[in-house]
């Protein structure tokens, strides 16, 4: 098949390179399809699916006893009436936005180091978003009757209240998702006819013949590739920033202390872009590992992402400290109190804990060595990941448990069921991306391809 031909900018000697010198188109391609195409599989892999799929099987049983006794069996009463259900769909959908941001937004800017790392922050993304938009379906106790959110043509009249941000959710959710998935597959589609050439079963060859369209390499297939790749990118990148800031309205509309503010719409962007590099950073940290491929996904890929959770995690700072602030300049008795419950009330645990994860810990982050510390990176990921989800939950549960009258107050804590629900959706999310990664190439390998000549000028710069 014919390349591109180009690669993405000049050659820079004092840049560390985006994949180590000494490359081939061959060797890139044998390393990467090898993935794929390989009869055997390391353990790590096989252990990861089993998890995902007993977690899996999990979650079947909290939806099957959820339809047959309803959504009593978990923890949301009066006046919390939005609880785990609401906390796990807004950290899922967080998750989520790193995918686009590597995928759209760095494409359309040419950094050249998103190509090692996204094809799986795509498909991290599309997982991400299935494991979200479970959550208000099941949330509606009525599941079955999901279909009255869309517009539909009906003799009953009913018609969606479009002035509620649930509603808008639906379509913000529903249309990032169809964006996400063709830009991920239209991406795919020179891969895909590098596996159908190289597939040594018949159906590998007729499978990924067929997700390839007639896909052969010639000067018109990749121009009109490239039309439609920066044009689905150019519709994404704007779904990063609208997605949340529309979820951010569920809240921020309301009336309720703790969720009327101006700051959530950009507060909760950059909280998920926090959350999805630092979930990136989970998975692309053990896969470099357990498929060797630390040549493709280099220490720079890691620095650069930790770059950009240190920054987003400034915001986020400066998004709680202007929640404070508010509460006490605005001299409203109900944002004071709510910010006083919150510092000494029962959740307060919680909450000092989400401001050791989200504001001290990525701190260290300032300095090279840490970022250039691999396993200490790593936990840092993991303690953000944390701290967001505790973010959502002291959003969602400090705000309503303590209501305007006194004899509206009440105490909230999740159910087993509750748990399962959750444990459940990470398992989905797990075997979700195991699978990927053994049927689809985890790393862009036409794009990897047109690196290659730039390491090889690198390598050769004084």
């Amino acid at each position: 098949m014919s390349e591109p031909g180009k690669h993405t900018g000049p050659a820079g000697p004092t840049r560390a390179p985006v994949i180590q010198p000494g490359h081939t188109f061959g060797s890139v391609t044998d390393r990467i399809s090898s993935v794929v195409l390989s009869e055997r599989m390391p353990r790590l892999w096989w252990l990861g699916l089993g998890v995902g799929f007993l977690l899996v099987t999990v979650l079947l049983v909290a939806v099957t006893h959820l339809f047959m006794k309803g959504t009593g069996i978990w923890g949301v009463n009066v006046p919390v009436g939005w609880g785990f259900a609401i906390i796990c769909f807004v950290w899922w959908v967080g998750i989520g936005h790193a995918g686009t941001l590597i995928s759209a937004i760095l494409l359309l800017l040419n950094q050249d180091w998103r190509t090692s790392i996204n094809r799986f922050a795509e498909a991290m993304t599309l997982f991400a978003v299935a494991c979200a938009g479970l959550y208000p379906i099941l949330h509606l106790g009525r599941p079955w009757l999901a279909y009255w959110l869309f517009p539909y043509p009906n003799t009953m009249g009913m018609w969606p209240q479009f002035r509620s941000p649930l509603i808008w959710d639906v379509f913000a959710v529903s249309t990032y998702a169809s964006v996400s998935a063709m830009f991920w597959y239209v991406g795919l589609i020179p891969d895909l006819a590098t596996l159908r050439d190289r597939s040594p079963s018949r159906a590998g060859r007729v499978i990924y013949g067929m997700l390839a369209m007639g896909w052969r390499g010639s000067a018109r297939h990749w121009h009109r590739y490239e039309t439609a790749y920066l044009l689905l990118a150019a519709l994404a990148a704007p779904l990063v920033v609208s997605v949340h800031t529309v979820v951010s309205f569920d809240f921020a509309v309301s009336v309720v202390p703790g969720w009327h503010a101006t700051i959530f719409p950009p507060y909760f962007v950059a909280g998920a872009i926090f959350s999805g590099f630092a979930m990136v950073l989970t998975l692309a940290i053990p896969l470099r590992v357990m498929f060797g491929l630390e040549d493709f996904v280099t220490m720079r890929h890691l620095d650069n992402m930790a770059r950009v959770m240190l920054a987003t995690g400034l915001v986020v700072a400066y998004g709680y400290m202007t929640e404070t602030f508010m509460a006490w300049y605005s001299a409203n008795p109900f944002e004071t109190y709510m910010i006083m419950n919150r510092f000494g009330g029962p959740y307060s645990v919680a909450y000092w804990s989400l401001i050791f994860c989200n504001v001290l810990m990525p701190q260290l982050l300032w300095f090279r060595r840490v970022r250039a510390n691999v396993p200490l990176l790593f936990v840092i990921s993991i303690v953000v990941n944390i701290g967001m989800w505790l973010e959502r939950y002291v959003i969602v549960v400090t705000s309503l448990h303590r209501d305007f009258l006194p004899s509206s107050w009440g105490m909230y804590s999740g159910t087993i069921w509750d748990w399962a629900t959750f444990a459940g959706t990470i398992g989905l999310f797990l075997s979700l991306l195991f699978l990927f990664i053994r049927f689809l190439p985890m790393i862009s390998i036409f794009e990897m391809r047109t690196l290659v000549p730039e390491a090889e000028v690198r390598e050769e710069s004084p």
